[in-house]
């Protein structure tokens, strides 16, 4: 072909622009939404709308899924690159709006330079070919490798292990999964069922879900599983997801579930989302986790005959108060966690209170003694210390839990019982299938008790030690003490990690 023909023209041209675009924009880097805790986490310049992920499992939780994440979003600023969270997976190619883009990596970012400059105000449709690779290392979350199968744990962090996207609570969108697996799997999914196809030896599982979702709490379930179907409150479907050889042994605990939602409805208002259950997998985690309308549970948690039934109970509701408390409501900023698991062990120790005569009054006098100690190795409640870089997950604290629980009870006790009811469900009503922050909740509290609790939060929020218990002056918090003088370590109370619920006594 000659030199001068237009095809090669073209390429020059092609690499000139490219070179150009190069020369004229800085390197690509990682950015961040300037969370405190996790300040690469989350993008500038875009909101997302809605994921729509594509994933082909062949049969092995150790080899890479071939992917593919269309990610449709509205431009919030003018941008000539589009970073996305992503790592531990091959990117194949990108495009946006259909056109082929170039990309790179930085930090745990894909930066990604679309064909032009693209203004505020917009819609963006980006799709990127990837691998999803479950053979890293699990401690820092993303797929979790079962004995048959895989399933998600993306909390905090972790989901852009999983695919690429804004990976941070306060974009919250609506997802669509399309997994492809040998037709001996079973596949769930948050959300709804919206089609299965079979093709061969393999079939596609479709799911959507009705409401928004953070990318932390997206999850796939791919196992020889046995789904579980039966009914919750006002007709809500209820299903669980369970080692199929495990059916029967795990039912009567899965039947407990729809009392568990009639009870918790009770405490703040209708169930926010479309579905719910339990995905029991064969794997050991160290932790239960929140997953959005399938709740994540390690199979020993039921099946350990050390468990006592009131504990195992409580541990099922905690994970249940979040699909109102972190799920619907969503934290704006990870220094908002409080919100979400303060509010889940609450409930947690009043459902045990209730049906295994476990007093609160005793739990919260517990954690008030020990309340300057976390305080001390964690951060006060709100503005909690940042987790270690190589354990993302040691933010999980005592602090955060019990320790924030307290903050509850602390308030009832301020405010009475009535307008403490009031607030939690108007919290809840307000801002589901939101981002909220605790400047919002702290304002909410205010005014629906008539007064201004400004001076009461900044104490129990951010204090670096524990103010007076209302209605309590006789509780005392132990002094923090270390031998070199330093901060002590967190009481090592919850499991292996400190997701898991108090051990029972």
């Amino acid at each position: 072909m000659p030199l001068t023909s237009r095809r090669l023209r073209a390429a020059l041209l092609a690499t000139a622009s490219v070179t150009l675009v190069a020369a004229t924009l800085p390197a690509p880097q990682p950015l961040g939404i300037g969370d405190r805790l996790f300040p690469h986490l989350g993008n500038p310049g875009y909101d997302v709308l809605a994921y729509d992920i594509s994933l082909t499992y062949g049969g092995s939780n150790t080899e890479p899924l071939e992917a593919v994440t269309t990610i449709d979003a509205r431009t919030t600023a003018p941008l000539d690159r589009i970073n996305l969270d992503f790592t531990r997976g091959t990117v194949r190619s990108v495009e946006v709006d259909g056109l082929d883009s170039e990309f790179a990596a930085a930090g745990e970012d894909l930066v990604v330079d679309p064909p032009s400059r693209l203004p505020a105000g917009t819609p963006v449709r980006i799709t990127v070919r990837h691998t999803s690779d479950p053979s890293g290392d699990k401690d820092n979350g993303g797929w979790v490798p079962t004995s048959d199968g895989l399933a998600m744990a993306n909390q905090a962090d972790a989901a852009h292990r999983v695919f690429p996207g804004n990976d941070h609570p306060a974009d919250k969108a609506y997802f669509t999964f399309r997994v492809t697996a040998p037709k001996e799997y079973t596949v769930v999914a948050g959300g709804l069922p919206t089609g299965r196809r079979e093709h061969g030896a393999s079939t596609t599982w479709t799911y959507r879900t009705e409401h928004p979702m953070a990318t932390e709490l997206a999850q796939v379930s791919i196992g020889r599983s046995a789904v579980l179907r039966r009914t919750g409150p006002r007709g809500l479907p209820v299903r669980d997801v369970v080692p199929a050889a495990d059916r029967r042994k795990l039912e009567p605990w899965l039947r407990k579930t729809p009392a568990q939602l009639a009870w918790m409805e009770e405490q703040v208002g209708p169930y926010p989302f479309e579905t719910y259950g339990l995905l029991v997998a064969d794997t050991e985690t160290g932790f239960e986790l929140e997953t959005q309308t399938l709740s994540l549970f390690e199979r020993s948690l039921f099946t350990d005959a050390g468990h006592p039934e009131w504990y195992v109970d409580s541990v099922m509701v905690h994970e249940l108060a979040h699909q109102w408390f972190g799920n619907s409501v969503s934290p704006r900023s990870w220094s908002d966690l409080w919100l979400n698991e303060g509010h889940a062990t609450w409930y947690e120790a009043r459902y045990a209170e209730e049906h295994a005569r476990k007093p609160m009054e005793r739990r919260m006098r517990e954690a008030y003694s020990r309340s300057d100690a976390w305080r001390a190795a964690g951060g006060p409640p709100a503005r909690p210390d940042a987790p270690s870089p190589d354990h993302k997950i040691s933010l999980f604290r005592p602090v955060v839990y019990d320790g924030s629980a307290l903050v509850l009870y602390a308030l009832r006790e301020e405010i009475g019982d009535a307008a403490f009811d009031r607030l939690e469900r108007t919290w809840v009503r307000v801002h589901r299938n939101g981002s909220a922050t605790t400047r919002q909740f702290t304002d909410l509290a205010s005014g629906i008790a008539g007064r201004d609790l400004t001076a009461f939060f900044d104490g129990w929020l951010y204090g670096t030690r524990t103010p007076p218990m209302p209605g309590h002056p006789d509780w005392r918090s132990e002094k923090p003490r270390s031998a070199a003088g330093g901060r002590i370590p967190a009481p090592a109370e919850h499991g292996q990690d400190p997701r898991r619920a108090p051990k029972p006594e």
